[in-house]
């Protein structure tokens, strides 16, 4: 497997008898690779058009039906315009520039999203950079995606946030609509400290990504690139416990998030059809009694790819 990233759920020990086909309803294509040569496991680069077009012919007949994507993913939104078909009727969801743009900026590129997209109204805009919103101008910021709503060129309105941006507290200041979040087998911290389960109390819809962390968690832990080889000692334990579960990593993964009540949708990124097909089956496996926890890592630097890298985008 390559740069996968995302989610799904229901109660942590339980195990899943069977799966319907709200499964991969739930499941949510990530676009990252599409507009750009993206991940650390990604050995493909850039998909091209023509497996962009087959991916989403793929997904849409699989049940899959939200799409995330951003304007600062490099060209996805306008190779997603191009190869989506009127037929295909995906929820789109794309984020906006980060505030460092400048507000004129912002605002046309959310207006051009859509044009992009060849898709109006869109499902959602969030703030791709969580930060903003702590400034001064976070305010003015948010009032300016409400605007948009309010248009009726996005439906809905929300946030996009690692961990260290505190997401809690910015869900309970401007309440949005839902909010895109870490979250994973490896990175289990926003279940572990209650945020995710309070999150939902507020009526938030989540939506969660980075569940293969760019597919590191499919890697030989031998074989981790510098800034991450002090991860291979966790990393091998970690496998050899969903081993011992008797999964393999992809269903271990896709299994744990969707056993999650306080999950929505699970974001995955795939270079090609075949990658989709693995995602597709491996939601299908019952997830056995294990206690999961003991996967979770802890290492901030292990659970951020924006710190894998002195250039990495977030």
């Amino acid at each position: 497997m390559r740069a996968i990233r995302a989610t799904v759920p229901r109660s942590l020990m339980q195990t899943r008898d069977h799966v319907t086909t709200s499964a991969t309803s739930r499941i949510g294509l990530g676009t990252v690779q599409f507009g750009t040569d993206y991940g650390v496991s990604n050995r493909s680069g850039q998909v091209s058009s023509p497996e962009v077009a087959a991916i989403l012919g793929s997904a849409h007949a699989a049940g899959v039906r939200v799409i995330d994507t951003a304007a600062s993913y490099g060209s996805a939104e306008e190779v997603l315009g191009t190869a989506l078909s009127p037929e295909q009727d995906f929820a789109i969801v794309t984020k906006a520039l980060p505030l460092s743009k400048g507000f004129e900026a912002i605002e046309i590129r959310a207006r051009r999203s859509l044009e992009l997209l060849g898709r109006k109204p869109a499902e959602a805009i969030l703030i791709h950079a969580a930060q903003d919103l702590a400034g001064p101008e976070g305010p003015r910021l948010w009032a300016m995606l409400q605007r948009l709503r309010d248009e009726g060129l996005y439906r809905r309105i929300g946030i996009s946030a690692y961990f260290a941006d505190r997401p809690l507290e910015l869900a309970r200041r401007y309440r949005p609509d839902l909010m895109q979040l870490p979250f994973s087998l490896l990175d289990q911290r926003l279940r572990n400290n209650g945020e995710l389960a309070l999150l939902k109390q507020l009526g938030i819809e989540i939506h969660v990504r980075s569940i293969f962390l760019q597919g590191l968690l499919f890697m030989d832990p031998m074989q981790l690139p510098a800034r991450l080889a002090h991860a291979g000692p966790a990393l091998a334990a970690v496998q050899a416990r969903i081993t011992q579960a008797g999964l393999r990593p992809i269903e271990a993964a896709i299994g744990f998030v969707l056993a999650q009540n306080d999950v929505d949708i699970a974001v995955v990124g795939v270079t090609n059809r075949d990658e989709l097909a693995q995602v597709v089956a491996a939601s299908a496996k019952p997830l056995p009694d294990f206690d999961w926890r003991l996967c979770a890592i802890d290492d901030p630097i292990t659970l951020t790819p924006s710190l894998w890298q002195p250039d990495h985008n977030r």
